[in-house]
């Protein structure tokens, strides 16, 4: 017996909910010209939550286009065909505030990253990047919230506190008003074999110095995070135990696990975008189902200023 999931992925109706509020969003499609990018785009329009500007090989696109018997004749293509190229170009037209959105298509995430990164575009905001993966089960689903599990690949307490700030940003904005954010580790005590739990214990109480606007509490291990009966058999209490909104993960590896065990064992839906910028940036990626695509563009609408 396979543990993989066989059940459909659906969009979170919370998501589209407050991205239907924000109307004609302009968007860079970077890389546009293959089938799934193209899908996603499409999908998106038909929700109504982007315009989108694309970017590419011309041809490829409009093939693209026809082939999902879709009429693109009334939005902007700009004709690129070297894949690496249309980054710069994407960049420069958030720069000049001509989109809102950068769409990653078909293009190395890497690329892409690191054109938005560059001084001369002017796109980073006050915080680091961080990357927030948005994950639900349901159409009605109360989200957990998982970061970073994408971008920062072994941050330090520094970093993670940027990351902390833009969650609490975006949980705010889907109508967390005071998320409760477990900071993970392998344990719920204060170990130095477990350099993670010294930083989970450091995190909390820099939160409370600073004051952030959510309820943050670490080390705590995933089962004592998400269950309160096991956060009661352990006698861990406090006001996250159990009942966190938002998993802060100790370093890459351990986000990226829990989402990909969450996509395929559950069939969750994962809506995944950078925030901390100027401009939200949807990565995707290859293997991403329509659902999820549709979902991270819905999550970088709901993440604009």
């Amino acid at each position: 017996m396979s543990m993989l999931s066989n059940k459909d992925i659906v969009c979170p109706n919370n998501l589209l909910d407050v991205a239907h509020k924000i109307k004609g969003v302009k968007a860079a499609i970077v890389n546009a010209g293959k089938p799934l990018p193209m899908l996603s785009v499409q999908d998106a329009v038909n929700e109504n939550l982007i315009e989108p500007i694309f970017i590419g090989d011309k041809n490829e696109i409009q093939k693209c286009a026809n082939d999902l018997k879709w009429d693109i004749s009334q939005y902007e293509i700009i004709h690129e065909p070297v894949e690496n190229m249309t980054a710069p170009i994407a960049a420069k037209l958030a720069s000049n505030k001509k989109v809102r959105i950068i769409v990653k298509g078909h293009i190395h995430t890497d690329v892409l990253m690191k054109e938005v990164l560059k001084r001369e575009y002017n796109l980073l905001g006050k915080t680091r990047l961080s990357h927030i993966w948005h994950m639900t089960l349901a159409k009605e689903d109360k989200p957990l919230i998982i970061t970073d599990g994408a971008l920062n690949v072994l941050p330090n307490v520094k970093t993670k506190m940027h990351i902390l700030k833009n969650v609490i940003n975006f949980s705010n904005r889907i109508g967390i008003d005071r998320p409760k954010i477990a900071v993970l580790s392998a344990t719920e005590e204060i170990l130095d074999s477990v350099p993670s739990s010294k930083e989970a214990d450091e995190i909390t109480r820099l939160a409370k110095k600073e004051k952030l606007n959510a309820d943050v509490f670490g080390p705590l291990a995933f089962d004592n995070s998400v269950s309160k009966k096991s956060a009661l058999v352990k006698g861990i209490q406090n006001e996250v135990a159990g009942l966190a909104d938002v998993l802060l993960v100790p370093s890459v590896e351990t986000g990226n696990s829990l989402v990909k065990m969450l996509i395929y064992f559950c069939g969750a839906c994962a809506a995944g975008v950078v925030v901390g910028g100027k401009v939200p940036v949807v990565i995707t990626s290859r293997s991403d189902e329509a659902p999820a695509r549709l979902a991270s563009i819905a999550a970088a609408v709901v993440a604009l200023d």
